[in-house]
């Protein structure tokens, strides 16, 4: 069984706590997508997964089983790193097989499970060939097809498509999600690129500072962020944020000032704040609204940049009630462009709100 429970698990490097006691569950046969940005402790989290890294307190159950002192090869994972790791003297299919070798299979099994693996990953062409005459894509499937031959309970994935160019990430991309509806098994992948996360994920683990920030689909992350950092970081291009001050709460609704004075009405429940209350707007670029001519509660705005893109247009937009510039996600046909007076509409019910902690505040 490849399902994994992480119990208050804590990694420490002398005084500096990486991880701060984490708490999670994977299912048996989960994708599960840890993300975050650099040095938030998600690849450190993967290594003492795999045994890499000696866990500093907390408990780690592989099938049911405390794996905290078992040695890395007794664990039933396997892992694909970032590079590829192949031996350059060997072919695609000794590479492949080298760790059943060093296992003691016999010669049947091994090449059953290379040809299974070559199979999965179409690349039966490429068994005779050496690493220096594969592609960057090809090298990163003969890394996978070596982990696949183990027959592991769990994969391990550490940023594998970072290597690749545009184009060949999301390839693999498709290929890894064909790769886990044909095995069925629990793989762990960790990445910094939301997209990825977003696009291979059954459920997203986002990480910031060694602590769990939310955990869900990425859907449920998307539309329901837990807090700032989150709405924040999942999403491309990110949530537009404005500062902002509660005026007034009534019944599932929200009135608040932005700084140039524009009042705006937002989907959310806000009884429990004091009027004057900091609060932060959050407004994602597909649901901000740029037009020539604005109706109540539009506030002006000036086009600072318009990327035309032919299926889609990019509106960079500086309000007055921002220090920042706005992204609007809008139609190829939007008339603005660049240096355009524009007026911003705020769809209520699409509209989030956070507090002073950054806690968004429920809509329903």
């Amino acid at each position: 069984m490849g399902d994994l429970k992480i119990t208050a698990l804590k990694k420490a490097y002398g005084d500096a706590m990486i991880l701060q006691g984490l708490d999670l569950e994977i299912k048996d046969g989960e994708f599960v997508v840890f993300v975050g940005p650099s040095g938030c402790g998600k690849s450190t989290l993967l290594r003492c997964i795999a045994g890499l890294e000696e866990i500093t307190a907390g408990e780690l159950r592989i099938g049911g089983k405390v794996v905290n002192d078992v040695p890395p090869s007794k664990r039933g994972i396997a892992m694909v790193f970032q590079s590829y790791a192949l031996y350059p003297h060997m072919t695609v299919a000794e590479n492949m097989a080298f760790g059943l070798k060093l296992a003691g299979a016999s010669k049947q099994e091994i090449a059953a499970a290379v040809a299974r693996a070559a199979a999965i990953l179409q690349i039966e062409p490429l068994l005779d060939r050496k690493p220096k005459a594969l592609s960057g894509g090809q090298r990163q499937r003969v890394a996978i097809g070596r982990a696949i031959v183990r027959k592991p309970d769990v994969f391990l994935f550490d940023e594998p498509l970072s290597n690749l160019d545009a184009a060949l990430r999301v390839q693999m991309r498709v290929e890894l999600s064909r790769l886990h509806h044909e095995l069925q098994t629990t793989m762990v992948y960790v990445t910094h690129d939301q997209v990825e996360a977003m696009t291979l994920a059954n459920r997203i683990v986002v990480i910031n500072k060694g602590l769990i920030e939310q955990v869900g689909s990425p859907l449920e992350l998307y539309h329901k962020p837990a807090n700032l950092f989150v709405a924040g970081f999942i999403g491309s291009p990110k949530m537009n944020f404005l500062a902002c001050t509660l005026v007034s709460a009534e019944d599932g609704h929200a009135r608040v000032s932005l700084t140039d004075g524009t009042t705006l009405r937002v989907q959310a429940k806000a009884q429990g704040l004091a009027p004057g209350s900091p609060l932060t707007l959050g407004v994602r670029p597909e649901h901000l609204l740029a037009s020539r001519q604005g109706a109540e509660g539009a506030a002006p705005a000036r086009i600072q940049l318009a990327e035309h893109l032919g299926d889609i247009t990019y509106l960079y937009v500086v309000a007055p009630s921002s220090t920042e510039t706005l992204t609007v996600k809008s139609d190829p046909e939007n008339p603005l462009t660049t240096g355009d007076s524009a007026f911003l509409t705020f769809p209520a019910e699409h509209c989030y709100l956070f507090d002073a902690s950054g806690k968004v505040l429920p809509k329903d």
